[in-house]
């Protein structure tokens, strides 16, 4: 297929900086080479979307929304590249950057799928849910905000970004791999209906019943998928170069499984690699485990 990677340096969401560089860092790991090599024509999408530095944006004047005014102009440009590779029938691959790229992801997605009545569902591959509110933010960092807005809670400017309203049902979306909410958030998620594997359900389970269950959720929720995939979703050991890591994470050969099993559901339109921090990584590894995530959902196989 057409894959267009998209590199989408946004660093404003979050409070440790760094994330800017891991869209170059996923590219110096070669990822172009290894899609190529799996038969795939790559599309590098030349556009900035309109992001500038970190370190000379406007915070904004609203401490729980930080940098509200820069993130909500480049993921709405990044939702008007997504809504046309999507029309064209393509796959867009977008390389981060911190989480809140979700915002114009989906937001480009959902308009797309709209025009042909197609429910979107997200996997979303994380240690946290990303669904705070500006009432509920600890922190006012909106990569702890993207999801809730996607799905239609919390400040009027990230619900309504790019089109009005919600772009995705909450109770289509599946997270996998959650270990770390704020009590505000957990409420909200509870109250919205989300599904959630945590990873005290993949200790009682075990990963595969869990991959299953995924599965299943996505063959009787919706048409397509698209995959957040956030690097802190691993346990540190595998993932240092991530802005918020938690202990206790998935293992390497579990996310290349989900992966790997995802793909074979053929679902699977769209994909979103984010808070991969080279600052904070050991010899790039981090950014080479994003290249084989991308792989495997992208039909590498080991035999």
């Amino acid at each position: 297929m057409n894959v267009h990677i998209m590199e989408v340096p946004l660093d404003f969401g979050g409070r440790r900086h760094g994330s800017d560089m891991g869209p170059s860092a996923i590219r110096l790991a070669g990822i172009r080479d290894k899609l190529e090599s799996l038969g795939h024509t790559v599309i590098r999408v030349e556009n900035d979307f309109g992001i500038e530095s970190q370190e000379y944006a406007d915070i904004g004047d609203n401490p729980k929304a930080k940098y509200l005014k820069p993130i909500v102009k480049a993921c709405t440009n990044v939702a008007k590249e997504v809504e046309s590779i999507a029309d064209a029938g393509d796959f867009p691959l977008l390389l981060g950057g911190d989480h809140s790229i979700v915002l114009g992801s989906l937001a480009g997605l959902s308009a797309s799928y709209k025009k042909n009545n197609l429910r979107l569902g997200v996997l979303y591959v994380d240690a946290h849910g990303d669904f705070n509110t500006d009432e509920t933010s600890p922190t006012g960092n909106i990569h702890g905000e993207c999801l809730a807005a996607s799905a239609g809670y919390g400040l009027s400017e990230l619900v309504n970004l790019y089109k009005d309203g919600r772009k995705i049902d909450p109770k289509n979306i599946c997270f996998v791999g959650l270990r770390d909410l704020d009590p505000g958030e957990k409420l909200l998620m509870h109250e919205a209906g989300v599904t959630a594997f945590t990873v005290s359900d993949i200790d009682r389970m075990g990963f595969s019943e869990i991959v299953k269950k995924v599965k299943l959720f996505f063959k009787t929720h919706c048409d397509v998928v698209h995959i957040s995939f956030d690097m802190d979703a691993f346990d540190p050991s595998f993932a240092p170069g991530t802005g918020v890591p938690v202990p206790g994470g998935l293992n390497y050969r579990e996310g290349l499984l989900l992966m790997e099993e995802m793909c074979s559901l053929k679902m699977v339109n769209s994909m979103e690699i984010v808070e991969v921090n080279p600052i904070l990584d050991v010899r790039n590894q981090t950014a080479a485990m994003a290249v084989s995530l991308a792989a495997r959902l992208l039909g590498e196989t080991l035999y």
